[in-house]
């Protein structure tokens, strides 16, 4: 242990040393995170795992259980009285407890204890393709060429071309002109791959404006195989109206998945406020879909959110929003917040087949706007948007 923890002190990337004994030290790292270590024995070294790995409150749960059956639960083991039951693995533990092992991402204190049966999580292999990612075409770094490619790659069957309309002042989007030439060079592209091959798909970003119009006309929406909504201004409207804008959005006739819902950016800008279940429940009535965004800053929706969109049967597209080769990479963390929210590979999107995302697709790009959406009467009015009556999942 000592040997190991010298070891670690003197790493490349620590700045400080914190504090280091013979069996634990912590260090500050050259970015400021802080790193724990703990040496422990082998007889405890599942019970460690699970004990300082959290989270809290999984653990006062467990502790309470332990001792309910007259057992009592720490770092080094599972004991009754003084004879160590169960520590060496976290499976062990677990069982002593009368439990099944529970992935540690599950371990919140959110019901994971008394479930009758927990959800086979999903894994970055379940997904088959990526709805939402940029090239060249918006502010995007590759080609179109350049990202089935890496696609392709990273072991995916399809991904979406989903460059942002013009809205947005900064970049140069694509409008209705640019958007049909780039359907042209998809659909060359894909011709070349043949009835089998790796497929783009023709897609965009479009804003969503306050009011809950969209940033493109009708007739160059219905021409893509999907439609990617997206809040990039007026984050700060007031609750009620939030709430109807992305309702208002979700009832046009070509709509597909709501973006990074709640338009957070981790450390420098606060999610948006508004009714997530009723816009979850819309969604369900309407047929389409939510995203969680895996880019690191985002990681939008949460793992709650993920998990609400289950209870409402509304399925979840795990994104990359990559905007290089690269960031397809992200579709990992977007996996790994998926799992903390119980989601399983039927609750997600593009765990489907081509064949059987294009029917999903297809109910989102071919309705009929309804006539006077209740939703976007209000958005004007500022009311608190009627909720619909919960559309139960099968």
């Amino acid at each position: 242990g000592a040997d190991a923890l010298a070891r670690f002190a003197a790493g490349p990337r620590v700045a400080r040393v914190i504090s280091r004994g013979s069996t634990r030290a912590s260090v500050a790292l050259d970015d400021g995170l802080q790193v724990d270590v703990r040496c422990v024995a082998p007889a405890s070294f599942g019970a460690a795992l699970m004990y300082l790995t959290g989270s809290k409150a999984h653990n006062v749960a467990l502790r309470r259980l332990a001792q309910e059956r007259g057992l009592k639960l720490n770092e080094y083991g599972l004991y009754r009285g003084t004879r160590r039951v169960a520590g060496a693995t976290e499976a062990g533990l677990y069982e002593a407890l009368g439990l099944p092992w529970i992935p540690p991402e599950l371990r919140e204190d959110r019901g994971e204890l008394e479930a009758a049966g927990l959800p086979v999580l999903v894994r970055r292999e379940d997904l088959r393709g990526d709805l939402h990612a940029h090239t060249r075409w918006s502010d995007g770094a590759d080609t179109l060429e350049a990202m089935a490619a890496a696609a392709a790659g990273y072991g995916l069957r399809y991904l979406a071309v989903t460059d942002h309309s013009p809205r947005l002042a900064m970049i140069q989007g694509v409008d209705a002109a640019r958007l049909a030439q780039q359907g042209e060079r998809i659909d060359a592209l894909n011709a070349r791959t043949g009835p089998h091959g790796f497929k783009l798909l023709k897609g965009v970003e479009v804003d969503i404006l306050p009011d809950g119009s969209l940033d493109l006309p009708d007739d160059a929406l219905a021409r893509l195989d999907l439609v990617v909504g997206a809040v990039h201004t007026a984050f700060d409207l007031p609750r009620d109206r939030q709430t109807a804008r992305l309702l208002r959005a979700m009832d046009h006739p070509c709509f597909s998945i709501l973006a990074h819902p709640r338009g957070r950016l981790l450390g420098s800008r606060a999610a948006m406020d508004f009714d997530l279940r009723a816009v979850l429940r819309h969604a369900h009535e309407r047929r389409c879909f939510v995203e969680l965004d895996a880019q690191p800053q985002r990681l939008d929706l949460d793992d709650l959110g993920c998990r609400m969109a289950r209870e409402e049967g509304v399925l979840v597209s795990i994104a990359s929003d990559a905007h290089a080769a690269a960031g397809l990479e992200a579709l990992a963390d977007g996996v790994l917040q998926a799992r903390r929210g119980w989601l399983e590979a039927a609750d997600v999107l593009n765990t489907r087949s081509l064949a059987q995302l294009r029917r999903l697709l297809a109910p989102t790009m071919s309705r009929a706007a309804p006539a006077a959406s209740a939703a976007g009467r209000r958005v004007a009015a500022g009311v608190e948007p009627a909720q619909p009556a919960r559309p139960r999942a099968a």
